[in-house]
């Protein structure tokens, strides 16, 4: 027996260096896959920050949202036009037969080609303010619109964290079950020549295949979800993963406290803000609603030159020129107008509550994200710890095992243990990363600025500056 023990306990030792060493790999977590690389490789691998600046310019989610916002600031320009002077011209012509009776009772008859062509210039001088709160609206609704699209941003970016650590996560326990696959294959080989030199059982060979089987049901399952990340990773940054170095948590750029965490998402949440600006929207909509209970005061000027116009033909050439003055006052319009003024001051009540609402999310989303960050650290250290001890505990059954006091399956058992606990701590440094940046999307700060991203910042005021004072074109400021 103790002979019998002591083979084993060579073969057993001699197969768990190999899996601690592929173990304490695995268990490094997001470091794992550039330190199996090689030196050439790694060098080449992309970073946590470079892999957010390609999301930040090429997502398509995010470049649709910039789009929205470029047709949201022609609301402006839009408005504006209402101060400018309306320039229409116009043009007739056509056959005109005409048979006139005179006072001596002969006829007249001529076959006119009659031709008119004119200018009409009107400019509005007053409509109840209707053009300035128009303009206020089309202006607040930019202000929303790039909160919005913030909030969008935010969103890329925080998928982008996400597709970017479930790769790295995955990457290293598909390396931890490619360990624990080798280790169990090792396994049932020696068992089965013990088996056939009598030393063991059939039973210590069964339970030796059944946790192989077991292992690469755990790396199939493991090798699908790596797919699965690396289809989301493509579809979110633009580009397949190729080697990717460790990712970090943005502790620097965190809260000290959950009151200021809480603070900041009610003020910066770009949700809350957005949420603030429609507010605004909503009240200005009612100024322009009562505009059309005011009078209306516009100036027209008229200029036209006709010829062959005249049925009598007596004038064979007409100029002419006006400029009129008009005075519209409403005294009833069958309510419209009213209504119209009630269902805005009702609209601007919703969009308090909504603003209210978004504020309390934005509040609960911040106290979650501090807690998940939080806990994150927690669950990271515990399961180190729970590694540590796991491999200490493998080391110590393969030891009981070599002198007799271990069966295979106790090896096997701890073998299983040390690789659910490095799982659990590859999950736990995923989740440590994606709360940290969570929380910093929370706060309304998960921005290119922030986190100083190798990418130009997108400036949706630059293309609002472009047309806001444009009186004409048709091409916008890109070239379409």
């Amino acid at each position: 027996m103790i002979g019998r023990a002591a083979k084993v306990g060579h073969v057993t030792r001699r197969v768990l260096r190999s899996s601690i060493c592929l173990g304490f790999a695995a268990c490094a977590g997001f470091a794992a896959t550039a330190a199996v690389s090689l030196a050439a490789s790694a060098a080449l691998a992309e970073s946590l920050p470079e892999a957010l600046a390609k999301a930040y310019q090429t997502n398509p989610q995010l470049n649709a949202e910039r789009a929205r916002q470029r047709a949201t600031d022609e609301n402006v320009p839009q408005a504006l036009a209402g101060y400018r002077p309306q320039i229409i011209a116009t043009l007739s012509a056509g056959l005109q037969a005409v048979r006139n009776l005179l006072p001596d009772n002969t006829f007249q008859s001529a076959t006119l080609k009659p031709w008119i062509i004119g200018v009409t210039v009107s400019q509005t001088l007053f409509n109840g303010f209707k053009t300035a709160n128009s303009v206020r609206v089309a202006e607040l609704q930019v202000q929303s619109g790039r909160e919005a699209l913030r909030n969008v941003g935010q969103g890329v970016l925080l998928d982008a964290v996400t597709a970017y650590t479930n790769v790295l996560a995955n990457q290293s326990l598909v390396e931890a079950q490619r360990s624990n696959v080798a280790f169990l294959r090792e396994t049932v080989g020696i068992t089965q020549k013990r088996l056939n030199a009598g030393d063991v059982t059939p039973t210590d060979t069964a339970q030796a295949e059944a946790r192989l089987s077991r292992g690469l049901a755990d790396l199939n399952a493991a090798e699908i979800n790596l797919a699965i990340s690396q289809a989301t990773y493509t579809q979110v940054i633009g580009n397949p993963p190729g080697q990717l170095r460790s990712a970090e948590a943005v502790d620097g750029y965190l809260p000290h406290s959950r009151e200021d965490a809480i603070g900041l998402a009610a003020k910066e949440n770009p949700a809350v803000t957005a949420a603030g600006f429609d507010v605004d929207v909503a009240s200005t909509t009612i100024r322009v609603a009562e505009s059309s209970l005011l009078p209306t005061i516009t100036l027209q000027g008229n200029a036209s030159h006709s010829s062959d116009a005249d049925p009598s033909l007596t004038t064979f050439r007409t100029d002419q020129a006006s400029v009129t003055a008009q005075m519209n006052a409403p005294i009833y319009d069958g309510g419209t107008a009213a209504s119209q003024t009630r269902q805005a001051k009702e609209l601007t009540a919703q969009s308090r509550q909504v603003l209210d609402h978004v504020r309390s999310q934005a509040r609960t989303a911040a106290i979650g994200a501090w807690v998940a960050n939080e806990g994150a650290k927690i669950a990271v250290a515990a399961s180190e710890s729970e590694v540590r001890a796991a491999t200490v505990a493998l080391q110590g059954v393969s030891k009981e095992a070599a002198g007799g006091q271990r069966t295979t399956v106790d090896v096997l058992n701890s073998q299983a243990d040390l690789i659910s606990a490095k799982a659990r701590l590859i999950g736990a440094q995923r989740d440590r990363v994606i709360a940290s940046y969570t929380l910093l999307s929370a706060i309304g700060r998960l921005d290119v600025k922030t986190l100083s991203l190798n990418t130009p910042d997108y400036l949706p005021e630059l293309h609002y500056h472009q047309v806001r004072d444009a009186w004409h074109g048709l091409r916008t400021p890109s070239g379409q």
